[in-house]
C-alpha cells in the first residue's frame, strides 16, 4: 500500500536531528495524515521517513516563564481545542483547528504538520498569523525562533533548513493579553472541506470598550501564503467602535490581498467573500471583547 524505503523512529528531538543529518533525503512524519496520503498517491513514493511521533516532549500546551503560550508541534488539533490555556486566552485557535477534516484527522493531525505543509488553506495558519505567532525550529546549530510570517516562503515551502524540525509554536503574552478573536472558514461544504477562504480577526478594545486599540486580520487562500492585511488594520486602529469604521476596515482588505482564480472559486468571488468575512469577524471579535457597535 505504501512504498517506503525505510522508517527511522526518533526517541528525542536531538535524535530526530541526528537521523535527519544522517539521512538528508528523508521526510519527517508525525501524525501522517498528509504524508501517508501523498505516498499512496505516489508523490513521495520510495522515501525514507523519520518519525517524530513518539517524542512526547513536543506535545501539549503550557506557559513559558514570561507568559508566552507554548504549543508543542506534535499537539493534536483535538488537544488544542480542549486545552484550558487555549480556551482561556486563544479560544479562536481551538475553534479554527476544530474545522480541520473530521474527528479522526483532528485526533491524529498535528499543528506542526499543518503549518510545515506551507499551504495557504491550512485552518490554523491564518489564526496564527493574526496572533503574531512565533515558530521554534531546532537543528544542528541549536534553536532558532522566527515570526510565522517569515516561516512561510512561498506556496508549499517553509523555512525549514536541512536536519531541522519545528518543535513548537509560541504566542507571546503581549499578542494575546486583552485580545479576543473570531475565525470564519468559507467552504463549499459544511464539513471536511478545504477552505475557499479563511479569515481570522482579533481585537483589543480600550478600557471603556469605545475604541479599537488594536486589530489584526489574516487570511488563508487570499494569496500564495497566509497573509495579514495591514491596510485594513491601520484603517481601524484608534478609531471608535462604529459600523462605518468596520465597513471601511473590511473594504481596505482589498488593498492587500491577492487571491487567485481556481476551480474552487474565482478571484472576484474570493475578494467579495474576503470583505464580507472581515466585517463579520471584526463584529464578532468586538462582541466577544465586550464592545457594542454604534451603527
Amino acid at each position: 500500500m505504501y512504498d517506503i524505503k525505510a522508517l527511522y523512529e526518533a526517541e528525542s528531538v536531538s535524535h530526530a536531528v541526528k537521523l535527519l543529518a544522517e539521512h538528508p533525503q528523508a521526510q519527517v512524519i508525525a501524525g501522517g495524515s498528509d504524508v501517508l496520503v501523498q505516498m499512496r498517491e505516489g508523490k513521495r513514493a520510495g522515501k525514507e521517513l523519520v518519525s517524530i511521533y513518539m517524542i512526547d516532549d513536543m506535545r501539549g500546551v503550557c506557559y513559558e516563564e514570561d507568559g508566552t503560550i507554548r504549543i508543542g508541534s506534535l499537539t493534536s488539533f483535538s488537544h488544542i481545542t480542549k486545552d484550558p490555556i487555549i480556551q482561556e486566552h486563544i479560544r479562536v485557535l481551538g475553534e479554527a483547528v476544530d474545522m480541520v477534516g473530521g474527528p479522526q484527522i483532528r485526533n491524529i493531525g498535528t499543528i506542526g504538520g499543518n503549518t510545515c505543509n506551507g499551504v495557504t488553506s491550512a485552518d490554523s495558519a491564518s489564526t496564527l498569523f493574526a496572533w503574531d505567532a512565533i515558530v521554534e525550529l531546532t537543528g544542528q546549530d541549536g534553536v532558532r525562533r522566527l515570526p510565522i510570517k517569515d516561516f512561510y516562503i512561498k506556496a508549499g515551502q517553509v523555512d525549514l533548513r536541512p536536519a531541522e524540525i519545528q518543535t513548537a509554536i509560541l504566542i507571546p503574552k503581549q499578542s494575546y493579553e486583552g485580545y479576543k478573536g473570531h475565525y470564519i472558514k468559507y467552504a463549499m461544504r459544511n464539513a471536511m472541506d478545504i477552505a475557499t477562504t479563511g479569515c481570522s480577526v482579533n481585537v483589543k478594545l480600550s478600557d471603556d470598550k469605545k475604541k479599537i486599540e488594536d486589530v489584526r486580520i489574516a487570511y488563508g487562500v487570499a494569496g500564495p501564503v497566509p497573509m495579514r492585511a495591514p491596510s485594513a488594520e491601520a484603517s481601524a486602529k484608534g478609531k471608535e467602535v462604529k459600523g462605518t469604521v468596520i465597513k471601511e476596515f473590511a473594504q481596505a482588505v482589498l488593498e492587500d490581498i491577492n487571491p487567485r482564480d481556481s476551480w474552487r472559486a474565482s478571484k472576484a468571488f474570493r475578494e467579495h467573500i474576503a470583505v464580507a468575512l472581515a466585517e463579520r469577524a471584526l463584529k464578532e471579535s468586538i462582541r466577544l471583547a465586550g464592545g457594542e457597535i454604534d451603527e
